[in-house]
């Protein structure tokens, strides 16, 4: 379920993120529209129907779907987002500089949205700072849900390796493991963390074996327990080379920001065995993240508020949701004009009350700079997974 042949258009008024051939339509207000055509649409719905379950109560933190332009007699769906100025890669790589409060503020937004997008029971799959979208104000949400499933909890059956960007890519899935949780998610982020931390990717290798020497370079060589579900030649691999010691005390080096709990924290994450990593929930608890609860609840959130009086701050500040999203709905879906027929009716619902529905002007004097703007490459999937011997 992956919607496919994305690319974006950048024009001065506006982003849109299309498939091709593009469509000559402009809207003319500052937001994201995505077009998906032909069996894409089923993606659309599936999308559609997570973002139904998976919204906290005040505020989405994800990448939310606010309205779908839709013709049930034509090949495109539209999807309008609130546009997001930047991401957290375009931020890294730049000159600008970033302190310890933004790395503890993006951190808490991101595991803020990872607990409760694993309360749903879904893996995102492909957590990465290109992923994570910034605005102007350090408000981070995150995005690109192609790769997302939900969880399995039958160990027997098996789960695609071909997720995750490989610098992100957690051991497991390297060693070719055919179940996993999300714990892979929260791998991702650890990299992500130092990445933060020290301006550069933690584990930059050029091949996925490469991939998992690095790791073994700083965690040492794994305990048999925890290479129990990787497959065979992987560990092999492992067990002919040579044993590795740990060598973690090297994180420290990453910036004069890698302080003592910034380093425990990292650990707690970047563990080779993913059922003794810690969980979004219990990171959240990790006293490095204080900060930047209070940070993000004092001045950036929506669900909490300002008063004559002072600031009101919600009961619950990371919140989580219930029941977990049930994708069994894919099984009745027979055709694309049933699916868009389903958007449509949601979309009704959603324009019930004072909303009033946003439209596109063919007129505005923003469609001649869309006609003329420039289109960037499809991003890149993730590459094939080693096939172990």
């Amino acid at each position: 379920m992956c919607c496919s042949h994305v690319v974006l258009v950048d024009s001065s008024s506006c982003l849109i993120c299309l498939s091709l051939p593009l469509p000559k339509l402009c809207p003319c207000f500052r937001v994201c529209a995505c077009a998906v055509s032909g069996s894409d649409t089923f993606w659309i719905a599936a999308a559609h129907s997570a973002a139904s379950t998976v919204r906290y109560p005040h505020e989405g933190r994800f990448y939310k779907l606010e309205l779908v332009f839709l013709n049930l007699n034509h090949s495109s769906s539209y999807v309008v987002t609130e546009l997001m100025q930047s991401d957290l890669h375009k931020i890294i790589v730049s000159p600008q500089p970033l302190s310890s409060d933004h790395a503890k503020v993006f951190l808490y937004q991101i595991l803020r949205g990872l607990k409760y997008l694993h309360s749903a029971g879904i893996l995102h799959r492909d957590i990465k700072p290109g992923n994570l979208l910034v605005n102007s104000n350090c408000v981070l949400k995150i995005c690109d849900f192609g790769l997302a499933r939900v969880e399995e909890t039958d160990e027997s059956r098996h789960m695609t390796q071909e997720v995750v960007t490989q610098y992100y890519r957690a051991p497991e899935i390297l060693m070719g493991s055919r179940h996993y949780s999300n714990s892979i998610d929260i791998w991702s982020v650890g990299c992500i963390f130092a990445e933060l931390l020290g301006r550069r990717i933690l584990f930059q290798a050029q091949s996925p074996i490469q991939q998992l020497d690095l790791i073994t370079d700083l965690l040492g060589t794994p305990s048999m327990e925890a290479m129990r579900t990787a497959c065979e030649g992987a560990r092999a691999h492992i067990l002919r080379s040579a044993h590795k010691q740990p060598s973690l005390p090297v994180l420290y080096t990453l910036s004069s920001q890698a302080t003592h709990e910034a380093v425990h924290l990292l650990c707690r994450m970047l563990v080779f065995d993913p059922s003794k990593r810690i969980s979004a929930k219990d990171a959240l608890a990790h006293p490095y993240l204080d900060e930047g609860r209070l940070r993000y609840h004092t001045c950036m959130c929506k669900c909490c508020y300002t008063t004559s009086s002072g600031r009101v701050y919600t009961s619950n500040f990371e919140p989580v949701t219930n029941p977990k999203f049930d994708d069994g709905f894919e099984k009745n879906l027979s055709s694309v004009r049933q699916v868009k027929e389903i958007i449509h009716q949601f979309i009704l619902e959603q324009q019930k009350g004072s909303r009033v529905p946003l439209c596109i002007n063919p007129q505005s004097a923003a469609f001649k700079s869309f006609i003329s703007s420039t289109v960037a490459q499809p991003s890149e999937m993730p590459p094939s997974p080693l096939v172990w011997e």
